[in-house]
């Protein structure tokens, strides 16, 4: 009688397995929908308020626009290849730039407090590598160890109230991009990054000989700041 149980026990448990099988196979595991913050750079002779329009009809809701001078610059998150054809059928005579090298990330999740606000401002910046690849190469390792060996110029981040800082980059060109909370300034929070923090100071003195404008930037001109187009 005991044998007899445990053979059916033993059937019981093959014949759920076998079920479970039989399931995974017919609903294969969804992959998670991981949508990684890149940018798309346009360069186009037409900065008026017909080109703007047009623009802003091919983003959507969560995609930001930005522009400085012949620059109009698209920021978000999964950003796929349809905006890119769409810019180019619209825009056939545009340069198009994407920048989806993300070689930098801070977050508050590198923050004593680990709280993000609800809502963000972005703030986009760009300028120049230097055209010597030997420097090139000693910023990106700057930046790969920067947590470990420059940990106080995260802390000023934090204490800004940053909530995200990106760098992108393609080619010698960069994108850097500063999210604060909406309604603040980075006017107001940029000097809590250095306040009783004399490191970062000594941080940007050293990443400025590896940086300089790009064309069009005046004499002495690093980096500079896109306008918000809402």
């Amino acid at each position: 009688m005991l044998k007899s149980s445990f053979f059916k026990y033993i059937s019981l448990v093959f014949s759920f397995w076998m079920m479970v099988q039989v399931y995974a196979c017919q609903s294969p595991k969804q992959k998670p929908d991981v949508q990684k913050p890149a940018i798309i750079e346009m360069l186009y002779q037409d900065t008026s308020e017909a080109t703007i329009n047009q623009l802003k009809a091919l983003l959507k809701e969560d995609e930001h626009l930005f522009r400085w001078k012949t620059h109009f610059v698209v920021y978000g998150k999964g950003l796929d290849s349809a905006l890119d054809d769409s810019l180019k059928m619209r825009f056939p005579e545009a340069e198009l730039k994407q920048y989806d090298d993300l070689f930098y990330e801070f977050n508050r999740s590198y923050c004593t407090d680990t709280t993000t606000a609800r809502d963000w401002e972005h703030i986009l910046l760009t300028a120049n590598l230097v055209a010597d690849t030997t420097l090139q190469n000693e910023y990106l390792k700057y930046h790969a160890t920067q947590f470990k060996e420059w940990p106080e110029v995260s802390k000023g981040f934090c204490n800004a109230s940053f909530q995200q800082l990106l760098l992108f980059k393609n080619g010698r060109q960069l994108m850097l991009v500063i999210s604060i909370p909406k309604g603040k300034t980075l006017d107001e929070l940029n000097p809590k990054t250095t306040q009783n923090n004399p490191r970062v100071n000594e941080w940007n003195k050293l990443m400025s000989k590896y940086q300089e404008g790009i064309a069009g930037t005046t004499k002495g001109e690093t980096w500079v700041f896109f306008n918000s187009i809402k």
